[in-house]
């Protein structure tokens, strides 16, 4: 399975009940055997030119409201990440392991290598970060960040942390023993399973790793919008919506009125920058008539 898919299915799973976890294993295997009997289906999900966030919201399009939103989350991650020919091959391997998991209570970890298992742990973080306000994001990665500090800093924590001769149960014990009750449930979610889905000697690392993560993610779930004019209620969620269409994400507006733009609006999310400014317009005409481009265009053509 794909690390990063193998990571989030694991934070999806181990938040259900046993009851929750039966009907996502059925509704997966279901699932797989649904695109294995559908050439139409097994073309979409396999289709190369279709780009991995508008796979998945296919995917969302197809399954919601009739399977469970656990089901349907898992699916829409595996879509959206997955090179399109193993889309359902993940999808197989995900029923396995929710089925394994729901009859032995254990989600088998790979064995995996430094940048593999840190991926992992990048899906778990993907999974659990879905749901928290942006307004925690800042907390989750400070937080984080003096635990990597406070583990680099303690000779005889450092040691049992990365021993990877010592029990698991032990090294998140220690874990939980520190941290909870001090620390947001999410950065104590993410510092055990820095253990568990992570590489034994790369504890610090991992955390670091985890950090800069946060913040890419945060970056990736709020908006900076400039606008002409202010924006109302039905451009903003229609703004909202073709966000989440390019993003695959829920994005949190932060809009500021510019007049200087002349009109339409400025958009920096994540590393996508969108400019439908009249000011952008005016810009690339001005850039094309200086470069010398207009000379034949219809205007140039006249007789």
């Amino acid at each position: 399975m794909l690390p990063k898919l193998e990571g989030y299915a694991a934070a999806l799973f181990e938040s259900l009940d046993a009851q929750s976890l039966t009907k996502v294993a059925d509704e997966l295997a279901n699932l797989e055997q649904t695109i294995l009997a559908r050439a139409d289906l097994r073309a979409v999900m396999s289709d190369t030119s279709i780009t991995g966030v508008a796979r998945g919201l296919i995917v969302h399009d197809l399954l919601d409201a009739k399977v469970q939103p656990a089901t349907l989350c898992v699916v829409v991650f595996a879509a959206q990440n997955v090179p399109a020919q193993e889309v359902d091959r993940a999808i197989a391997e995900l029923a396995t392991a929710a089925h394994v998991l729901k009859d032995t209570g254990t989600f088998a970890q790979s064995s995996l290598g430094l940048l593999a298992a840190r991926q992992r742990v990048g899906g778990f973080a993907d999974a659990l970060l879905d749901e928290v306000d942006t307004s925690n994001f800042d907390e989750i990665e400070d937080e984080l960040f003096r635990w990597a500090r406070t583990v680099e800093s303690n000779l005889e924590l450092r040691r049992l942390l990365l021993d990877r001769d010592a029990a698991l149960e032990a090294r998140l014990g220690t874990v939980r023993q520190l941290l909870a009750g001090k620390v947001n449930d999410i950065t104590l979610r993410l510092a055990l399973f820095t253990i568990e889905g992570g590489r034994p000697r790369d504890v610090v690392g991992t955390l670091d790793y985890l950090v800069d993560y946060v913040a890419h993610a945060r970056d990736w779930r709020v908006a900076r919008v400039r606008s002409a004019r202010e924006l109302d209620e039905m451009s903003r969620t229609a703004l909202s919506a073709s966000l989440h269409s390019l993003t695959g994400k829920n994005v949190e507006l932060q809009v500021t009125d510019e007049p200087s733009l002349l009109g339409g609006v400025l958009v920096d999310v994540g590393d996508l920058h969108l400019d439908a400014t009249t000011q952008g317009r005016l810009s690339e005409l001005h850039e094309a008539v200086a470069g010398g481009r207009f000379y034949d265009t219809a205007l140039t053509n006249n007789d």
